[in-house]
């Protein structure tokens, strides 16, 4: 075994198995390089008062601060998992992490806007890649049986980077200033970076079958489709206008368009076959409506915390990082479950307490209080770890070697639209059923009206997830 692992003949699983201080520094790096991505989507949104007054500049530009990193992780995250298959995901992934880090440096030393909206893009980008290509090297690194357990460390570090990024960020501008939220990336990314060139196995080398052309036309497709479905989402802060709908317009045009080049492409981006995959289908399906309903809780509690319980900023800000910590803490016993009980009847179980969490949370908060709003939210959360852990382990689990990475993109890619559509659909339901665009002037019954029907709406969203779910569990039966 020693002289086969020296010579580079042997899986790299089996390699992994051999010694156990690589194996446990090989998840390290996957760690770091989900930490970093999940940090710098919540880090920067505490900032942006403090980048307005800084660069004198209203918030529908300061807003681009955050835009641009959505974008930019959100159009390109399938592309870069394509792009892995066929270079090299350990190349392509070290590439990410100095793209990520110098993008940081960047953005801490930037003194315009604009230099720092696109160092923002960049810093997106290289995010993409370490997102993409992390889920992806499991597959590659971890044995088959310690799959669950490896989803649900890189679950706990998305949930730690969510949750840390507000109160980190906050402490970082009061005590250093709005730069230091970037530059603290720098010492993180620079161990990402030795750590992953030192551990990682190399990549493969490519034969004849993996040595195609890359899809710029179908990239650039889908990426301006995915940037048009984005900017719909989240401009006019949840207001629907002109603007919206021809963006939406523009989006649907641009799937069409899209599916017909790619089924002409010599080497498309997608190969549109992997769809007819029932397992893979339902796996982007309901990462995409869990990730809907997440994200409700993240819109609408404090609209609630604050108008229908009357609790002041720092009391809402301690409750609605209960979720997240919930989150960080479950994720990793729930990979071990995931390993014994398999990953199917875990996604049951895991969307069922998902929706009774929604329906508990649009009733019990008007009778319990605080307590009847983080108890609901721990199961919500904590079932949510459970689900996306066990999904994850279904979707990457068999799936071909030279398509892990454009899998690992798709299955990142709904959860962002996921998230994307939550913010801006489940937001217009909340305030249809407060009574008004504008919940901060809604009355205490109207909050919690529009608290009921949007859990009760969530419950239905994961309904149909579970009924997704349900229909591939009898099919494989």
């Amino acid at each position: 075994m020693f002289m086969s692992t020296v010579s580079g003949k042997v899986d790299a699983r089996e390699a992994i198995g051999a010694s156990r201080p690589s194996a446990e520094w090989v998840q390290a790096s996957l760690a770091l390089c989900m930490l970093l991505p999940s940090l710098g989507t919540s880090i920067a949104n505490v900032a942006l008062p403090t980048l307005a007054e800084a660069f004198t500049a209203p918030f529908q530009q300061v807003q681009w601060v955050v835009l641009a990193y959505l974008l930019a992780n959100t159009t390109l995250i399938v592309s870069v998992g394509r792009l892995g298959d066929m270079v090299g995901r350990r190349r392509l992934l070290v590439a990410g992490i100095v793209l990520f880090t110098a993008a940081s440096v960047l953005c801490g030393v930037a003194s315009v806007l604009w230099l720092l909206i696109a160092a923002r893009a960049a810093q997106g980008l290289g995010a993409a890649i370490m997102m993409a290509l992390t889920l992806a090297l499991v597959g590659e690194t971890v044995p088959r049986n310690r799959t669950g357990r490896a989803m649900g460390l890189l679950g706990a570090m998305s949930a730690i980077g969510t949750a840390l990024g507000p109160s980190l960020g906050g402490v970082l501008i009061a005590g250093l200033g709005w730069r230091a939220i970037f530059l603290i990336n720098v010492p993180l990314g620079v161990v990402a970076l030795l750590v992953a060139q030192h551990y990682l196995p190399a990549d493969r080398r490519a034969t004849k079958s993996h040595r195609t052309s890359f899809d710029s036309v179908g990239t650039l497709l889908l990426a301006l489709t995915l940037a048009a479905y984005a900017l719909a989402m989240t401009i006019g802060r949840g207001n629907v206008g002109a603007p919206n709908v021809a963006l939406l317009v523009a989006a649907a045009f641009g799937v069409g368009l899209f599916g017909l080049v790619e089924a002409r492409a010599a080497s498309p981006l997608i190969r549109l076959a992997m769809f007819r995959d029932p397992a893979l289908s339902a796996g982007l399906a309901t990462s995409a409506l869990v990730a809907t309903v997440m994200m409700a809780t993240l819109v609408v509690g404090p609209f609630y915390l604050a108008r229908a319980l009357g609790l002041d900023t720092a009391i809402v800000g301690l409750i609605m990082s209960v979720g997240p910590m919930v989150a960080a803490m479950t994720a990793a016993p729930a990979g071990r479950i995931v390993d014994r009980l398999g990953a199917p009847r875990m996604t049951t179980i895991g969307l069922t307490g998902i929706a009774s969490g929604c329906l508990a949370l649009g009733t019990l908060p008007a009778a319990l209080g605080i307590a009847g709003y983080v108890v609901p939210i721990a199961v919500i959360t904590a079932n949510y770890a459970l689900f996306q852990t066990a999904n994850n382990a279904a979707v990457m689990t068999g799936v071909d070697p030279d398509q892990r990475g454009i899998t690992s993109g798709m299955l990142n890619l709904s959860r962002n639209l996921g998230l994307i559509t939550g913010a801006s659909a489940m937001g217009a339901v909340f305030a249809l059923a407060a009574g008004t665009m504008d919940p901060e002037m809604a009355g205490r019954e109207a909050v919690a009206n529009g608290m009921r029907v949007t859990f009760a709406v969530a419950a239905g969203l994961v309904v149909v997830a579970l009924a997704i779910a349900q229909r591939v569990s009898a099919a494989r039966r």
